[in-house]
């Protein structure tokens, strides 16, 4: 049995003016130099809506048997609402945790590459954004076995599978670094062809600190994850961190479930995921939040800020979250 589990959020204020001016500089200054994802510019990739606040309460309410939380900031910033004296809560600048070579970053893959760097970080922790909230009780087996191993949620996707290892026939960056990082276990560990089109169920995801760590210095990969950890914006031929789950499930120790996705509408506008065990759905408007949640049920939900949000949309978000976690948690001033 898992005795200790701790939770790590990364969160940026994007809306501090001279965090933006840094960032607009290092775009200019890699400009040309190296192909950054197109979503690595777009305010919504970091826009604060408040959402942190709302994830701790749900995490406090749903989870109170998490050990640690450790929150992960860059640039000096911590929200202005945390109360940092709460013994149960550290904030870890992100510079303490990544080669000084790589500093400035603003390369959320690349920090998660040092996870593992945290300074007490127990050997099982779970890993969230912070737009994803606990939405009912969960016990620790929602995310390690009884034998320790993490329990990785996944999706199937036919058109990973179908175009091989042929990065220009991918939609998506995102769905880039997958394929690069399920290729990378493939070629390494034989992982067999038909875990390649097996995708993270963008969940709250569970990991094993010394088998992160193993994989991070492997021989093999200690040199990718290298180069990567020094690139200050997402690239496409990134190792997304599924690498770390499938390293896991190579080596037995994760277990691998399906979710299933509901049918999506179109004309939704909105990015809202519901999980519920072996299900989730992807919808898009933000009126049906609140319904689909009491609907479904679902252990986690995630909301996403993305470039089709307007501001009508984030503030009803806003006022969705209020009212569903209205209690102040204990990580708050």
């Amino acid at each position: 049995m898992v005795d200790k589990i701790d939770l790590v959020y990364m969160w940026v204020d994007g809306n501090d003016s001279e965090w933006r001016k840094t960032k607009n500089h290092w775009l200019q200054e890699v400009k040309g130099k190296v192909i950054v994802n197109a979503d690595s510019a777009v305010d919504a990739r970091w826009r604060d809506n408040d959402e942190l606040k709302y994830a701790l309460r749900s995490a406090e309410k749903y989870v109170p048997w998490i050990n640690h939380i450790y929150l992960i900031t860059g640039f000096g910033q911590v929200p202005s609402w945390l109360d940092t004296s709460n013994p149960k809560i550290t904030v870890v600048p992100q510079e303490t945790i990544m080669p000084k070579e790589s500093q400035p970053t603003f390369n959320s893959v690349s920090i998660e590459m040092c996870l593992m760097n945290i300074p007490g970080l127990s050997e099982h922790f779970l890993l969230s954004n912070d737009d994803m909230l606990f939405n009912r009780p969960l016990k620790p087996d929602f995310f390690f076995d009884k034998r320790g191993r993490a329990i990785v949620w996944y999706l199937k996707h036919r058109h990973i599978k179908n175009v091989g290892f042929d990065l220009e026939r991918i939609s998506t960056d995102y769905r880039k670094t997958i394929l690069v990082a399920l290729h990378k276990i493939r070629t390494i560990f034989g992982l067999k062809k038909k875990y390649l089109c097996y995708i993270p169920s963008h969940n709250v995801d569970p990991y094993i600190k010394s088998s992160m760590i193993a994989c991070r210095n492997h021989p093999l990969l200690i040199r990718d994850f290298d180069a990567q950890i020094r690139n200050k914006f997402r690239t496409s031929w990134e190792m997304q961190r599924w690498v770390f789950s499938m390293y896991d499930f190579v080596h037995k120790r994760a277990v691998l479930r399906r979710t299933r996705r509901f049918k999506q509408r179109k004309h939704f506008l909105y990015n809202l995921i519901f999980y519920r065990s072996c299900k989730n759905s992807s919808m898009y408007c933000v009126d049906a939040v609140a319904e689909g949640i009491e609907r479904i049920n679902p252990p986690l939900f995630c909301i996403n800020d993305t470039v089709s949000s307007t501001d009508a949309m984030r503030k009803s978000n806003a006022d969705f979250l209020a009212k569903k976690f209205p209690e102040k948690s204990s990580f708050e001033k």
